[in-house]
C-alpha cells in the first residue's frame, strides 16, 4: 500500500483512469461486434449507420489514450473494407 500522500493520490488516479479506459474499450468492442453481426447478415444500410458509431467510439478511445492512434486507424480501415463492395478482378 502507498505510504506517502503523493503515492496515495497516484493510486486513486490510476484506478479512476483504469475504469474509464475499460469503459471506452468495451464501448468500441461492443460497437465492432454489432457491426460485424450486421455485415454477416448482409444488412448494408444498418451496417453503414453502425460504422459511424464504431468510428465515434474508436475516435473517443484514441483521443483519451485508451488505445493508440494507429490502432484506431487500423481498425477503422479494416472495418470499412468489410462494407466496401468487392471489385471483380
Amino acid at each position: 500500500m502507498p505510504i506517502t500522500q503523493s503515492a496515495k493520490k497516484a493510486l486513486r488516479q490510476n484506478s479512476r483512469r483504469r475504469t474509464q479506459n475499460l469503459v471506452r474499450k468495451e464501448a468500441f468492442k461492443d460497437a465492432i461486434k454489432n457491426y460485424k453481426k450486421l455485415i454477416a447478415a448482409k444488412n448494408t444500410k444498418e451496417a453503414a449507420a453502425e460504422l459511424i458509431k464504431v468510428y465515434q467510439a474508436l475516435d473517443k478511445a484514441s483521443k483519451t489514450k485508451a488505445i493508440k492512434k494507429n490502432k484506431a486507424s487500423r481498425l477503422k480501415s479494416r472495418l470499412a473494407h468489410l462494407l466496401a463492395p468487392k471489385k471483380a478482378s
